[in-house]
């Protein structure tokens, strides 16, 4: 349960504008799961949180709970990942990853260290150069870390599993397979 005022660190999952100034934001927190959060004046061009709150950025925030979407009220940013947002090919695989994050886990579930692996993959990303690899990886890896895939049974077709887990199709994988061919 969190309290009136909290902290935790979280990474970007998907951000959606909101009223004028607003931007709705879908993170993953350390301590408290997937959460939908509001930043208040956040698209303001004299907002200092503005440069912070982009996709798959990993952050340390503040948030207040309220009768709707909590509301973000300080973020600092700790790693933007600018490795990956450098190379189209790079940030396709990005948007895959935060798009399974937020279709395999639900509104405040929390799975033990998950804020971890995906840094560590964000941070793989950064480094390899073989994308394809990468995906296919994340997508074995996030089946057997959530318990959906026993660990050690080979996997012959990742995508297809996920899909089904999940009972839909997802978007990015077409566009991603297309720019890693």
């Amino acid at each position: 349960m969190r309290q009136r005022n909290y902290s935790t660190e979280a990474i970007i999952l998907a951000t959606k504008d909101y009223s004028e100034a607003d931007r709705i934001l879908v993170v993953y927190t350390k301590d408290f799961g997937k959460l939908s959060l509001i930043a208040k004046g956040v698209r303001k061009t004299t907002s200092k949180k503005r440069g912070h709150l982009e996709i798959f950025n990993y952050l340390k925030f503040s948030a207040v709970k309220s009768k709707g979407l909590d509301i973000m009220i300080e973020a600092d940013l700790i790693n933007s990942f600018p490795k990956i947002r450098k190379n189209l090919k790079k940030i396709s695989v990005g948007y895959y990853f935060c798009e399974v994050i937020g279709k395999i886990t639900k509104e405040e579930e929390k799975h033990l260290s998950f804020l971890e692996f995906i840094i560590d993959y964000f941070l793989r990303l950064e480094k390899e150069d073989n994308l394809t690899k990468v995906r296919k990886d994340f997508v074995k890896d996030i089946l057997i870390n959530l318990g959906y895939w026993p660990k050690g049974k080979v996997l012959v077709n990742p995508d297809k599993v996920l899909e089904a887990v999940i009972e839909r199709n997802i978007n990015s994988t077409r566009v991603g397979k297309r720019i890693l061919e």
